[in-house]
């Protein structure tokens, strides 16, 4: 079985999650700058078998496009096009900086850990990449 792989894609940087093999805990995995996603992609599923691919949707609250699509929907297509036998899945990311910086406040970081945006990053990929699972869980019941 294939692991979930998520992706919070950003102008500079990309968070990254992934869940174990069983697909049952999502793990922050890596901040990755956004120019070398491929390459740290290829590396990555060339050790480990990925099924799927989950990135965040940045949306408005009217549900259109975020004006930040216009950056990721070039890096989603070369994306697409390298890894042909990998599903890729949108999942709405509104709120998930947010989330993930309360996640922080709550699990006791300092202040200097929470000005550090990779970790904010790959949270929100965490996030992302949890709220697909469950999705996926409540789908099958």
């Amino acid at each position: 079985m294939g692991r979930y792989l998520a992706l919070d894609i950003g102008r500079k940087k990309t968070g990254v999650a992934v869940t174990d093999t069983s697909r049952i805990i999502a793990t922050a995995l890596e901040t990755v700058p956004s120019g070398e996603l491929e390459k740290f992609l290829t590396d990555y599923i060339a050790k480990n078998e990925v099924e799927k691919i989950i990135y965040g949707l940045p949306t408005q609250m009217d549900n259109s496009p975020s004006e930040s699509m216009q950056y990721i929907t070039p890096i989603l297509n070369r994306l697409k096009k390298v890894f042909p036998n990998i599903t890729f899945i949108p999942v709405d990311e509104r709120f998930t900086s947010k989330l993930a910086f309360q996640a922080m406040l709550d699990g006791g970081t300092t202040r200097k850990q929470r000005r550090d945006k990779t970790m904010v990053d790959k949270i929100s990929a965490t996030i992302i990449l949890q709220s697909y699972m469950e999705q996926e869980k409540f789908s099958k019941l």
